[in-house]
Formats: structure tokens, sequence, C-alpha cells
């Protein structure tokens, strides 16, 4: 897949698949969960108080008619309720509605009651950019602050579990810093890049390619590679940017989506189903496509 149209034509052709939409009366996944069903991509189950559903969905023009609805105040018990669904098997996905994110990654990774599957979660964005020829990766932008070696480890797993649900096999992951050879003791993250690469030729790291580090023009500029003398399969065709922090991942992630014009679809990835978090400031194109990307990782 190449554009965020074809992840919606894949989950499409996949039928719709149960997403479990807690606190869902908030308008913005209230109208995304919908729209999703239009466009035959999920069957939400709603969550959350009935009443401000319906007054939400006689405001928009919604029709709430076709979705299973469940009553629940408490904006924990909802997020709670949505978890237990995806965690039995009625649901496959889970999404935020009206609560904080950390709400509702409290009860997916609760470990006696929610979709805790051993590893680390994050935040794995799929771009589609004007200036870039395939799909884009950047992970992790939203919840892991400054990363050490094995949360990195997991990062890239989920990432790769992400690109491969996108249909590339053997992703090649670059792990980003500001240049490219390693200065342990004023850069770290250049020498946690270094010791990756070396697990990931060891047979250490699996189901993908990791070079690093890597500036972000050698990452995706075969030409900028090419001046430095940079030999790598990795440089200039990554398919997962992995950043060293997250100041640098929200930075990147915001200004490829504002100033790169970006096409967007996130999830987050690492539990046992995958999560989407949206937002009000997301664009509806945004919503819909990533709800399309969890159900394709779902």
């Amino acid at each position: 897949m190449k554009t965020i149209a074809e992840i919606l034509d894949a989950a499409r052709s996949g039928g719709r698949k149960r997403i479990a939409v807690a606190a869902a009366q908030e308008h913005s996944a209230l109208e995304a969960a919908v729209d999703a069903w239009k466009h035959g991509l999920a069957d939400p189950i709603l969550v959350g108080d009935l009443a401000a559903m319906d007054a939400i969905a006689a405001e928009l023009g919604l029709d709430l008619g076709p979705f299973q609805r469940v009553e629940e105040l408490d904006p924990a018990r909802a997020a709670a309720k949505a978890v237990s669904l995806v965690r039995t098997g009625e649901a496959e996905a889970l999404m935020k509605g009206l609560m904080d994110s950390s709400v509702i990654l409290r009860a997916a990774l609760s470990k006696e009651s929610g979709l805790n599957a051993g590893r680390l979660v994050s935040h794995v964005a799929v771009m589609e950019l004007p200036t870039y020829h395939k799909l884009l990766l950047v992970t992790d932008a939203a919840i892991n602050i400054a990363p050490d070696i094995p949360a990195k480890l997991d990062i890239i797993a989920n990432a790769a579990q992400a690109a491969r649900a996108l249909g590339i096999a053997n992703p090649k992951v670059a792990l980003l810093a500001a240049v490219e050879k390693v200065n342990w003791e004023k850069m770290p993250c250049t020498a946690d890049a270094a010791i990756i690469t070396q697990m990931n030729r060891r047979g250490q790291v699996p189901g993908c390619l990791v070079d690093g580090p890597l500036a972000l023009d050698n990452a995706v500029s075969a030409e900028s590679a090419k001046i430095k003398k940079i030999v790598s399969e990795v440089a200039g065709d990554a398919d997962i940017l992995v950043v060293p922090d997250i100041e640098a991942g929200n930075i990147l992630y915001k200004s490829l989506v504002d100033l790169g014009r970006a096409k967007c679809a996130a999830v987050v990835m690492g539990a046992a189903a995958p999560v989407v978090l949206t937002s009000r400031a997301d664009s509806a194109e945004t919503k819909l496509a990533s709800i399309a990307l969890a159900a394709l990782a779902s």
C-alpha cells in the first residue's frame, strides 16, 4: 500500500470490524464511529451516557439506530467496560471517546482486566506525503517520553507489526538522531541506535531491517545518503522512522501533518488489540483512516 486510500479500501474489503468506543458521548468520536460504519469499516459498540449520545446525534443529524449501545455514565467504568468487550471477543479494537488518553490506556493495560500483551505500547502514525515515494510510519510521537533500549525494541516491534498489516513484509527501520556517528557521551541515542542495529544484524530484532543512527535526510533521501557516502539498505528508503524521544516525535509528527500536508492514520500498538485515540483536532479524514488502520491491525 502506498496511500491512505488504499488503507481504507483494504479495511473495507475485510468487512466491518467491531470497535468498542469508550465514553462515546463526544462529538468527534461519535461522528467518526458513525462515519466508519457508513464507509463499511467498523461496527461500533457505543459505551457511555446514552442520553448525551442521543443529544449529540440529534445535533449532528446522526442515526444511532444500527448500533449496539451500553449505558455507563462514569468515564473510567466506560473505559473498563469497553476493554472488557474487547477482552471477551465481543469487539476487536478499542476507541477513545470523552476521556483523557491516560484513562483508557490505564484500563487497556491493567494486568488483571486489560489487554496487556506483555510489552510496551506505543503510538504509530502512518503518513502519506506528497514528497515521499511510499507510506511512512513514525513512532513514538505520543506515549513514551524517553525510551531506553528495551523500550525502543518494543516500539520497533509494534511499528513493524503495523507495517506488516499494511503488506510490508520486512519493513526498513531508521533509528533517527541528529548525526550518523556514535557520540555516546553527548548524544546517547546514537549509541542506542548503534546497539540496536547490531542486534538486528545478529538476529535479535527479527521481522525488520534496522539501521542507525541516521539523520532524517539520510533516512528518507537516497541522494543525501549518497552525498554522505552512507551505504545502507535502509537509507533513502525507510518504511519506519523511530525517533529518540517524545519531543522529537511530536515535533516531527506535527510538522509532517501541519506543514508537510501529510495524510495520516494513527493507532496505539502493543496491546492485545489496537487502540484508536482520536482527537478533536484531527481531521475527519484522519479519524476515518485511523479506524481503518485499527481494523487492519486487529
